[in-house]
């Protein structure tokens, strides 16, 4: 798609809102839990209505999706026919970020044709802007990043799993007889992705997650040589506004090789 804004100024855009907002200065702050039991604190509607306020002022031709957005509001622009629209996670990990734990993230995309074609996520504490153009790579501040091309055995990586969002068999499985040698979990999926794409970890698996979680990500991952896809096996793309089941890896091969080990032991699950 021709016209696409320019990548560095989404960069710069992102990071102006974090340190506006004073979000790289992590410490206990208060929250409110919203209908679905998530976390909210005023520093995600801030930072919210900073960045909408910016995209609606440069790029007034794309739609808005936003994580604090009514649910009925989301899925109309999901649904709607229209140029692109952006998609905001204001601030990922607000648990992290609530309780002092310095792990947590700004996520914007700016999805075309159910596809992510633009994606920026910012970590304020580390001051890592990791980012990426379709077809055109992916970057982690001004370095080119791309995944380690190693061969893995899954006996040997490290695995990202967020237990709480799988069905219990599969969660059973992997705790009893994990294929893999190590495993993390860290509370903010669009850190998690970029950080697969970084080569800190070789594995991924999150039962649920919303677009604003995986868009950006997902794409930084794939401009960066990994691959990912569904729990079965569909692609992840933003063409449903529903949670999606993510699984992905730094390589595509490993990541056929992590595909098949879940759907051998995913039990009844059916995402």
């Amino acid at each position: 798609m021709s016209g696409l804004p320019e990548l560095c100024d989404l960069r710069e855009m992102v990071v102006r809102a974090a340190d506006s907002t004073g979000l790289s200065s992590f410490g206990l702050h208060a929250t409110e839990a919203k209908g679905d039991g998530s976390l909210v604190t005023a520093f995600d509607h801030q930072i919210q209505a900073l960045i909408l306020s910016e995209l609606k002022g440069s790029w007034p031709q794309f739609s808005f999706l936003g994580e604090e957005m009514e649910h009925g509001e989301q899925a109309e622009v999901v649904g709607a026919e229209q140029a692109g629209f952006w998609v905001l996670d204001p601030l990922d990990g607000t648990t992290n970020f609530a309780m002092g734990f310095p792990f947590y993230g700004i996520s914007l995309a700016l999805v075309t044709d159910g596809e992510a074609q633009l994606g920026v996520v910012f970590d304020p504490i580390r001051q890592e802007c990791f980012s990426a153009k379709r077809g055109a790579g992916a970057q982690l501040n001004d370095q080119s990043l791309s995944t380690p091309k190693d061969h893995f055995a899954l006996r040997d990586c490290i695995a990202n799993v967020d237990y709480k969002r799988l069905v219990s068999g599969l969660a059973d499985r992997l705790v009893r007889y994990p294929p893999y040698r190590s495993q993390r979990n860290l509370g903010s999926s669009v850190l998690e992705w970029c950080w697969l794409a970084a080569g800190r970890s070789q594995l991924y698996i999150h039962g649920g997650q919303r677009m604003w979680d995986y868009a950006a990500g997902s794409l930084i991952l794939h401009e960066a040589g990994g691959g990912f896809s569904t729990i079965q096996g569909n692609p992840l793309d933003c063409r449903k506004f529903t949670k999606r089941s993510a699984l992905a890896a730094v390589t595509p091969e490993l990541h056929r090789t992590w595909l098949a080990w879940v759907r051998e032991n995913e039990g009844s699950w059916q995402k």
